[in-house]
């Protein structure tokens, strides 16, 4: 069992995971958006990171009810071993998580949550649901693709959103934070039927 005496055991309403690599560089990346996202929704609650076991967390409330942030600290691929830890130390289970993550599938700004499915290629997906044995777990998914992408998936992934797409990028940022308000305050089911209309 994980020790973690760093981290408060009171039990939030739900964990959720932004997927990303840690570090300046990646920071602007596309396949960090679920770290963009947190970020703003800790910076709208005044929230302040700390490191805890294998992640950057963050308590906030958010559609009236305590949500744990989460950003891992073991790059994309390894999420799933952060996950893990957060999980065993609140004695939470994999339904009591929601993600945020980049999808490469979906046209640039559009959002779909899903409850369950297979990873799609998505690494950090994999990773997490390898070591959770499950993958019905929520997910927040943020689209990236574009019209015309290069041949080299992971360099375009690991490239940053250009300058001239911020104002779309923010409205992105604004509406992933919106869905997880929704899912906080009115469920899963209702927040899939707006967003995912």
């Amino acid at each position: 069992m994980v020790q973690a005496p760093e981290i408060e055991t009171d039990r939030p309403a739900k964990i959720i995971v932004g997927l990303g690599n840690p570090g300046g560089r990646y920071a602007r990346n596309r396949h960090n958006i679920g770290f963009v996202v947190l970020d703003a929704l800790a910076r709208e609650s005044d929230g302040r990171w700390s490191a805890c076991l294998l992640s950057d967390t963050c308590r906030v409330e958010i559609g009236g009810r305590e949500a744990l942030l989460a950003k891992p600290r073991t790059y994309m691929n390894h999420s799933g071993e952060a996950v893990r830890a957060l999980l065993s130390a609140l004695q939470r289970n994999p339904q009591d998580l929601v993600l945020v993550v980049d999808d490469l599938n979906l046209p640039f700004g559009r959002i779909r949550i899903r409850e369950r499915g297979s990873a799609g290629g998505h690494r950090g997906l994999e990773s997490i649901f390898t070591l959770l044995d499950t993958d019905d777990v929520v997910r927040v998914r943020a689209g990236i693709g574009e019209e015309r992408m290069p041949e080299n998936k992971t360099d375009f992934v690991l490239s940053d959103f250009p300058p001239e797409r911020q104002a779309e990028l923010d409205e992105m940022i604004l509406q992933t934070g919106n869905a997880l308000k929704s899912i906080m305050r009115d469920g899963v089911s209702k927040t899939m039927a707006i967003f995912n209309a």
